[in-house]
């Protein structure tokens, strides 16, 4: 699976977004840069206790030249699921820095460091970004690049590792229907959808891709389709996860 970053809103983290609020900041007294576009692949990244290093693919989509940066970030999320992300050593991608021309493939190495946690899981966020001021020309005034930037998790997993994840059906803001869920298990889980619905008919749904850490809870608030939730009834509650599995549970709004 490929993932090509073309959007000119950078991705970015820490102090990637900090040059991105400087960009604000100043965006009437410079010169914008655009960056290109780039891709990786995988955009998911597993590796396994054994692994020393597993191959990545960097391929520059655009028809000019790109320099690429890569750092990595130990991914942990507080009680609330809010993401946590700190600059780590545990990986490295060799070489850390690559300059690829117009069309250009090249495959590296995302090596492990540290030795793997037999226990539970360890998460990732390898961050790969444009370094425009490496390949543009040098232009006279003040000169801002916008540096895109694409984020992908990173899954060092010992085989005991599982998820273990309970919902319930809760009330949201203005008393709207809402589905929490709690990871107490030892690796990710990631929610792809959660239904809400009466006698097969979907009254509320939600889409999209919410990771769920070990010790995290989330609260998904699906939106309203057709008349939406309605009445006292019981509800039906399917959440899908990544890996295929249902959640499936009948409750009623608290």
């Amino acid at each position: 699976m490929t993932h090509a970053l073309r959007s000119l809103v950078p991705l970015c983290p820490g102090r990637l977004a900090r040059h991105a609020f400087l960009a604000l900041l100043l965006v009437g007294q410079t010169t914008i840069g655009w960056a290109g576009s780039f891709s990786v692949s995988p955009v998911r990244i597993y590796m396994k206790p054994r692994d020393r290093a597993v191959a990545i693919t960097l391929t520059n989509e655009g028809d000019t030249a790109v320099a690429l940066q890569a750092d990595v970030f130990a991914w942990s999320q507080t009680a609330d699921g809010t993401d946590q992300l700190v600059l780590s050593e545990d990986l490295i991608l060799s070489p850390p820095i690559i300059r690829l021309e117009a069309g250009a493939r090249q495959v590296v190495r995302l090596a492990l460091l540290r030795p793997a946690d037999m226990s539970q899981q360890l998460t990732y966020r390898l961050i790969v970004r444009e370094v425009p001021e490496i390949t543009q020309p040098k232009q006279q005034g003040i000169q801002l690049p916008i540096a895109l930037a694409l984020s992908m998790p990173v899954f060092i997993t010992p085989p005991p590792a599982r998820r273990e994840v309970a919902c319930e059906l809760v009330r949201g803001e203005a008393g709207a229907p809402g589905v929490s869920c709690a990871n107490t298990g030892t690796a990710y889980a990631q929610i792809r959808e959660v239904r809400l619905h009466r006698n097969d008919q979907t009254l509320a749904r939600s889409e999209g891709g919410a990771y769920l850490l070990p010790g995290a809870r989330r609260t998904v608030m699906p939106k309203p389709e057709g008349a939406g939730v309605t009445g006292i009834a019981p509800l039906t509650v399917e959440v899908q996860f990544d890996d295929g599995q249902t959640s499936r549970f009948t409750a009623q709004l608290p």
